[in-house]
C-alpha cells in the first residue's frame, strides 16, 4: 500500500495523517478470493437459506486445506466431540454454518499464514475468541456466534499488516495493547482495524449482529459492545506483559465482575492453544486421510 500523507489542516506541522483507501484494501481481499475459489463460494452460500449441511459440506470438500480445518475444530474440546466426527457432513453440523463461513473468511484473508501477521496474531486471536464465546451467554448470545466474532475481529489488523507492513510492525512494537493500537491505527489510517473488518464483513453480507459490536466497542456506555470489550479485556490478560487491567464492570456495562473472571481466564488459557492449532490446521489427526472419505 502507498501511504501518501496528508497536511495537518490549519497547522504548520508536518503531515501526520496518511489518506487511506478502503477500497483498496477490499480489492485486495477480491484478489485473494479468486485465489480460494473455494473459500469464496462458501462464503457466498453459508448464509442462504436453501444451503444444507451436505451441499455445504461438498463444496468445502475442495479444499483440503480447509476442509481439515473444519474436521479438526469439530473434533477439538470446544465442540465436545473428539474423535466422533468422521464425515464432513456431520462435522458442518456440529460446528454450525457460522463457524464454517468465518473459517473460509480466514482463508480468505490470509488469515492461516503468520508469515503475513502482526506478531502473535492468533495467540491474542484464540484468546479473545474464547473469551467472547465463554463471556456470551451473560449477554444473551450464542457462544457459536461470539466465538466467530472474535476470530474475525482482528481481521482488520491482519488487512492492515499486509498492506503496510513496516507502518503496523511500528504500531504493534509502539502500542502493546488493543486499545493503545486502535488509537494508532486511528492516526496513521484514519479509521481503526475493527472498523475496517466491519466493513469487509458487510461487504461479504455478514449480518448486522455481527458488525454492530465491532463498532460499538469504544463506545463504553454501549450494551452491543460490552460482549467484544470484556473479551478483549480478557485477552489482554493472558497474553499482554506488564498489563495494567481495567475494571471488567466497567467495560461490561456491570454485566461482569472481578471474581466472575476467574474462572474465564483459567477456561482460556486452556484451551486457547487447541483452537490455534485446529484454526491453522497444525498436526492433523490423521494426515493420511482421504477427503473424499469424509463426505457421509
Amino acid at each position: 500500500m502507498t501511504v501518501t500523507y496528508l497536511p495537518v489542516p490549519g497547522s504548520d506541522l508536518p503531515p501526520t495523517t496518511p489518506a487511506f483507501d478502503v477500497e483498496q484494501i477490499l480489492a485486495s481481499i477480491d484478489t485473494m478470493a479468486a485465489q480460494r475459489p473455494v473459500a469464496a463460494q462458501i462464503v457466498s452460500v453459508a448464509n442462504s437459506d436453501d444451503t444444507s449441511a451436505k451441499a455445504l459440506a461438498l463444496i468445502l470438500a475442495g479444499d483440503v486445506a480447509l476442509a481439515s480445518r473444519v474436521m479438526k475444530l469439530a473434533n477439538s474440546a470446544y465442540f465436545g466431540m473428539r474423535g466422533r466426527v468422521a464425515s464432513l457432513q456431520f462435522a458442518v453440523t456440529v460446528v454450525g454454518f457460522t463457524t464454517v463461513r468465518t473459517m473460509a473468511t480466514v482463508a480468505l484473508a490470509n488469515l492461516d499464514d503468520e508469515s503475513r501477521l502482526p506478531e502473535d496474531f492468533w495467540e491474542s486471536t484464540t484468546s479473545l475468541a474464547l473469551a467472547a464465546s465463554t463471556l456470551a451467554p451473560r449477554f444473551g448470545e450464542r457462544p457459536q456466534d461470539a466465538l466467530c466474532l472474535g476470530l474475525l475481529a482482528q481481521m482488520g489488523a491482519a488487512l492492515l499488516h499486509h498492506n503496510d507492513p513496516e507502518g503496523y510492525a511500528e504500531i504493534v512494537a509502539a502500542e502493546p495493547t488493543f486499545t493503545g493500537r486502535r488509537a494508532a491505527e486511528v492516526r496513521r489510517y484514519g479509521l481503526s482495524s475493527l472498523r475496517l473488518t466491519s466493513v469487509a464483513l458487510e461487504q461479504w453480507g455478514f449480518p448486522h449482529s455481527m458488525t454492530l459490536p465491532l463498532k460499538s466497542v469504544d463506545d463504553y456506555t454501549s450494551m452491543e459492545g460490552g460482549l467484544l470489550r470484556g473479551a478483549f479485556e480478557v485477552a489482554s490478560r493472558l497474553t499482554t506483559e506488564d498489563y495494567e487491567p481495567v475494571p471488567i464492570v466497567r467495560l461490561t456495562c456491570g454485566q461482569l465482575r472481578e471474581d466472575d473472571l476467574v474462572p474465564i481466564l483459567d477456561q482460556v488459557r486452556a484451551d486457547a492453544d487447541e483452537l490455534r492449532r485446529a484454526m491453522l490446521g497444525e498436526t492433523p489427526d490423521d494426515p493420511e486421510a482421504d477427503p473424499e472419505d469424509w463426505i457421509v
